[in-house]
This record gives C-alpha cells, structure tokens and sequence, in this order.
C-alpha cells in the first residue's frame, strides 16, 4: 500500500505541474481543437495536447519501476504505447489518415504481443493472438471514441484504473497495480483542467495512450484464485462503459449506413443523455456511475463460480442490449 500512495502521489504531481505546460505546447504549436456545433460540444477553440502530460507522468514511473518488470514485456508495453501516443501526438497537429493510425496501431499490438503480452487461454495460438489483436486494438480505439465530452474518457480511464489496481493488490500483481495506479493518478491529475468547461483536451495522444495501456493491464491481470472460464470476462466488465459506447455509435452509424470509423457525430451516449434532459456534466456523472457498477461486477465475478459468474454476465449483457435498444429512440434519439 505504501508503494501505491508514492507512486499515486508522484504521478499526480506530475500530471497536475505537466498539464498547463502540455496546454501552452498545444496553443504554441497550434494543436487546437476548433468548435463545430455539428460534431463537437465545445464552443471556444481549446489545446489538445492533454495527453502529453498523462502520457509523460505515466512513463516516467513506469521508468522507475523497470528494474522489477519482465524487461522485454516492459520494452513492449513501452515502445507500443509510445507509438499509439506519437500517433495521436501527430493527429492532434497535422491530422492523419484514419487508416494510417490503424497501421501504427497494429504495429505497436504485434510488438507488444511479440513479448510475449497476449491471451493464452484458448485452444490454438493463432486464435490467442487473433483475440489479442482484437482486444488491443478495439479498446484502444474505444476510448478515442469516448473522449467526446469534457472529464468523459479520463475518469473513465481513472475508474477503470483504479478497478484494476484493486484486483491486482488482490492476487499479489503489485507490480502490475502500480501501473495502473500511475494511470489513475495521471487521469486524476489531468482532470483538474479537463472537467467541464475544460481548459484542454486530452487528444488522440492521450486517448489512445490510455486505452492501449488499459487493454494491456486487462491482458496482464492474473486471477489464481479462479478459474479462466469464469475470469476472462473482468476486463470486459471493467471496460464496459467504453466497451458500450463503441457498440452503440457502430450499430447506429451501420443502420444509417455510415462508416463507423470515419464518420464524426454528436451520437455517443454521453450526448443523447443530454438529449433526454441531462446537462453535460450530469451525462458524465451517470457515465462514471455505470463504470463504477460494472467494476464491482467485476470485483464479484473475481470470486464467483462459473453459474454465479455467468449469471451475472448474461444479466449485465441483457441489461446492455435493452440501453441499446432505449438509446436508439427518443428522448435519446434523434434530438429534435
């Protein structure tokens, strides 16, 4: 516990010193977001380099605590996660190609696996790493999804997080819990500037970043006290808010015939709960409140036998399709 109050402390420190810097990089190099009340809810132009500074924070603990890892998986979760960074790094300032990023993307996911940092749960290896690449890639862009409204994608990030770190300080993971307790405090640090109204953004350098190193902490999380069956679905649950996002503006950009990937939207959860009456910073809240129930499903599946566990997995499903469902209408949608 001590390791996790200096690491927490430290990197808050850093995120909260390095974010305003990141701010005044972003106006200096001209990495700002400009308003367009078609696809965006911001009105004045704003920095996005926010993810410089979570980025930052995050690696030079990581840094410090490198003696104690498996130094080739700390190389690839390190120069992996850099990539996803530096490729939303020059996003936020020239604007890439969506497939160029999904490139780097599955460049920095084969390093990453290539260490050794993969599923090892199924029964042939090429559907391990088919299911790996998947989970990499999918969250990684998920959170880029969900950083779509002030204070969304960083507390979700922190809450996660913070989840995760709490289930490894369960089964002995420390070194693992001291990861994600930097990317909490690096998410809390930087939320000080991003809640509403926000005086910078994140960006793809930090959206990514966050939801790269997330999807590698749910692949690294080790449950002993369980059974595979039952614990393969943790992360998902952990995840399930940005899990849940990416999955509602897929459908709905598919049934208007729309490119999921490519088409730019105020569709998301967070805006048709302020559709149906909610203010910006409301939607956020129930948002966070979702993620703070679907970790403690989680926290209960750690424990749960295999009936219990997918119980509660068909029920939080079944609870899923039915919001899905709900948020394809009004008052959800369309506005108007």
């Amino acid at each position: 516990m001590s390791s996790y109050i200096a690491v927490f402390s430290g990197v808050l420190l850093l995120a909260v010193l390095g974010t305003p810097l990141a701010r005044k990089l972003g106006l200096r190099i001209e990495a700002v977001d400009q308003p367009d009340p078609t696809r965006k809810v911001h009105t004045v132009p704003t920095p996005r380099l926010g993810g410089v500074a979570i980025f930052a924070s995050t690696l030079i603990v990581t840094l410090l605590l490198g003696g104690r890892y498996n130094l080739g998986q700390l190389t690839g979760i390190l120069v992996g996660s850099t990539m996803v960074s530096l490729l939303g790094f020059f996003d936020d300032r020239f604007t890439m190609s969506p497939w160029a990023k999904l490139l780097g993307q599955l460049v920095a996911a084969g390093l990453v696996m290539s260490t050794g940092v993969h599923i090892t749960s199924l029964p042939w290896d090429w559907l391990d790493y088919s299911v790996t690449l998947v989970w990499l890639i999918g969250i990684t862009n998920a959170f880029n999804l969900l950083d779509n409204m002030d204070g969304l994608s960083g507390g979700i990030a922190a809450i996660a997080a913070g989840y995760f770190a709490l289930m490894c300080s369960f089964s002995g993971q420390y070194l693992v819990g001291a990861l994600s307790v930097a990317v909490m405090a690096a998410c809390i640090g930087f939320l000080f500037y991003n809640w509403n109204p926000a005086t910078i953004f994140m960006g793809d350098s930090g959206s990514l970043f966050l939801g790269f190193i997330l999807a590698t902490i749910g692949i690294k999380l080790a449950f002993p006290q369980n059974v595979t069956f039952v614990t393969w679905m943790i992360p998902i649950l952990v995840l399930g808010v940005p899990i849940f996002d990416t999955t509602l503006v897929t459908i709905s950009r598919l049934k208007r015939r729309l490119n999921p990937l490519t088409t730019p939207g105020k569709d998301h959860s967070s805006h048709r709960l302020t559709y149906a009456g909610l203010s910006s910073r409301e939607a956020v809240l129930v948002l966070y409140i979702l993620g703070f129930i679907l970790g403690m499903v989680a926290i209960y599946v750690t424990q749960a036998g295999p009936l219990d566990g997918y119980l509660m997995g068909v029920i939080t499903v079944s609870v899923g399709l039915y919001a899905l469902w709900t948020m394809e209408r009004k008052p959800f949608w369309p506005p108007g």
